[in-house]
């Protein structure tokens, strides 16, 4: 369970009902940059009810992330060397990682006729970075820490190449299976391994071997992964279950905070009149878009978030469902490996903007993101979600006098 050990929280009574809490984040390259942003602002409000040694892994029961969403999760998450309490980074420094090794990671060749045909070329032959730059910062963060240790249970989601299915690394599974109980390094360089980006991953675990790819191609929004994690009565190790807020999930809400990393909707050029005219060629490198990908990463982010708009209105819960989500990336923005100063800096203010946006949740028929009137911006919900996130940390700290 994680780490909501207390705090000094002097606001308003706990909910009636006990609280299961989720955070997750998308996949989508440099443009983590996005929702680095906002859990900056989230950790800001935290903060601000108690005090300012609060970090967001205290808060939440599961983080889930999916590629540059699992980078995000693991620094969350990652406990510090000299405080196994405090994580590596603080979400202040979030976007530090990213302005300072983007441009290493995803390194930029000039423009011009000869290298934009290179491009396409290796698109076809071959990845298009060789990882090196990647591996070496994933593992100066996480260490040798396995994902058993970490400050707050964490779901990563990755695909098994040779066995063709999803492979989801948890906390809660690996301290019962040790063959899940892999370095944080291996499975974040797993799920960063996006197809024509990067090169696929092969790592043990007690001599199982894992050929792994990036977790977008079957999760790239990890919501619906990270909910029903926490509906699973949790196993310890002896075969018994933990006495845990999950083991009786009819008693319980949900608290979910979803986070996108922004889409690209090239509408001019996915047309089925175009399209019908493709080859593989085409499919796989387009005006420099990467259809294939931006559609198995669309559909699947857009399909898990109308799932949990509808379970959570069923269950009249949407006031505790938030999803930031930015519909319509331009230009250099929608890129997932541009790191160029500008173009970091411009998520960036796209992170900002989303702040100060309305509050929305998707159109199922058209899957854009419709602002809700009487429910203010996002900065606003965020505020609201830190005071209930607060509560219930206090609460589980003093369950007699908040029961």
């Amino acid at each position: 369970m994680s780490n909501m050990d207390g705090g000094n929280s002097d606001q308003a009574t706990a909910p009636s009902k006990k609280l299961i809490t989720v955070l997750s984040i998308d996949g989508g390259g440099i443009r983590g940059l996005i929702p680095s942003t906002i859990l900056a602002c989230l950790e800001t409000k935290l903060q601000a009810i108690d005090g300012p040694k609060a970090r967001i892994a205290d808060y939440f029961d599961v983080i889930a992330g999916t590629s540059t969403g699992a980078l995000l999760t693991c620094m969350l998450a990652t406990p510090s060397p000299g405080d196994n309490k405090l994580p590596v980074k603080a979400a202040s420094e979030l976007n530090e990682f990213y302005l300072e090794h983007g441009p290493k990671i995803f390194p930029q060749k000039k423009l011009g006729f000869l290298n934009k045909a290179a491009n396409m070329v290796g698109a076809v032959m071959g990845p298009k970075y060789d990882g090196k730059v990647l591996h070496e910062k994933i593992k100066d963060v996480t260490g040798k820490v396995k994902i058993k240790d970490t400050i707050t249970n964490i779901l990563v989601p990755t695909f098994d190449v040779k066995h063709l299915q999803p492979v989801i690394f948890s906390t809660d599974e690996a301290k019962v299976d040790p063959l899940k109980n892999a370095y944080l390094s291996d499975i974040c360089i797993s799920t960063s391994a996006a197809p024509i980006y990067f090169p696929a991953y092969l790592f043990e675990v007690e001599e199982w071997k894992y050929n792994l790819i990036d977790g977008g191609v079957a999760a790239n929004n990890p919501t619906m992964a990270a909910i029903t994690s926490m509906m699973i009565p949790k196993e310890v190790p002896g075969g018994k279950l933990e006495s845990s807020p999950r083991n009786h999930a009819e008693d319980n809400d949900f608290l979910v905070i979803s986070l996108g990393t922004g889409y690209t909707r090239p509408e001019e050029e996915y047309t089925a009149p175009k399209c019908a005219k493709w080859g593989a060629w085409q499919w796989i490198y387009k005006g420099g878009f990467t259809p294939l990908i931006d559609i198995f990463s669309h559909a699947s982010a857009d399909m898990v978030d109308i799932h949990v708009n509808v379970l959570f209105k069923a269950l009249r819960m949407e006031e505790n469902y938030l999803r930031i989500q930015h519909d319509f990336l331009k230009g250099d923005t929608s890129s997932m490996d541009l790191a160029t100063n500008k173009n970091m800096h411009a998520l960036i203010g796209i992170g900002e903007k989303l702040l100060k946006s309305k509050v929305a949740r998707v159109n199922i028929n058209t899957g854009v993101h419709e602002p809700v009137e009487g429910k203010g911006t996002n900065e606003e919900a965020l505020a609201r979600f830190a005071t209930k996130l607060a509560e219930e940390r206090k609460r589980r700290a003093n369950p007699k006098t908040h029961s």
